[in-house]
């Protein structure tokens, strides 16, 4: 938690309260590792001074989303800063914008988006899928973090390839993997998994199972069918 800014008397938002080595829930623990209990948090709304580059990131980011007829506090829904990394987490109807300024503001130049990658919280109300964008500045040489969410309900973000190409291929792994569907994508279909598959593997809902392996004339039996040390 040190490496946490973490304001005087925040609450530390619990998401989930995991079990064993890897919070699998309704089959017994294989790895035995069945007694270990810890809570996972999400770190709170840090605030200024960021430090370092941070509050000049910061302060770039909100002029250029004035010049882009928008604010801070309409994008912006926190910003938190967690182990040398500036995150802002962004309302989803700005991201698209949010990324623009990004990219294309003369002091912030992150030319490069890394992917984008999915998260599912089930404990986050309301916010239980996570998408998080690293950006890196070749002009400035700097990163910053983006993440936005959407609920299991509306499990919708606007695509962020018409400001990214290269985010093609990773949103359709993220909605293969997580069910998030990128609305604006040129062409969102399954990348791995067969197009008939049911459910999004990723998902800390996805039932743990599988099929029997046969390896050396053995049989290795699915997950959920192994030795339980609960």
């Amino acid at each position: 938690m040190s490496e946490l800014a973490v304001p005087e008397g925040a609450e530390l938002p619990i998401v989930e309260v995991r079990r064993g080595a890897f919070g699998v829930h309704g089959t017994g623990d294989t790895s035995g590792f069945g007694g270990l209990v810890r809570p996972v948090v999400l770190p709170p709304s840090a605030e200024r001074p960021f430090g370092g580059e941070f509050d000049q990131i910061a302060d770039e980011v909100a002029a250029g989303l004035v010049a882009q007829g928008s604010s801070f506090e309409a994008a912006i829904e926190r910003v938190v800063v967690a182990h040398g990394e500036l995150t802002f987490v962004v309302r989803r109807e700005q991201l698209v914008t949010f990324l623009q300024v990004l990219r294309d503001e003369p002091g912030l130049r992150f030319e490069l988006c890394l992917g984008v990658s999915g998260l599912h919280w089930p404990g986050d109300a309301g916010a239980e899928l996570h998408a998080v964008y690293p950006l890196l500045s070749i002009t400035h040489n700097r990163r910053v973090r983006v993440e936005t969410t959407c609920p299991d309900g509306d499990p919708h973000l606007p695509s962020a390839v018409k400001v990214y190409p290269t985010n093609d291929w990773h949103e359709r792994e993220t909605y293969d993997f997580f069910g998030i569907i990128f609305d604006g994508h040129p062409s969102l279909t399954r990348i791995e998994m067969p197009d008939d598959w049911a459910g999004h593997p990723q998902r800390k809902d996805y039932p743990l199972g599988g099929i029997p392996v046969e390896y050396k004339g053995a049989t290795i039996p699915p997950a959920d069918e192994r030795r339980s040390y609960s």
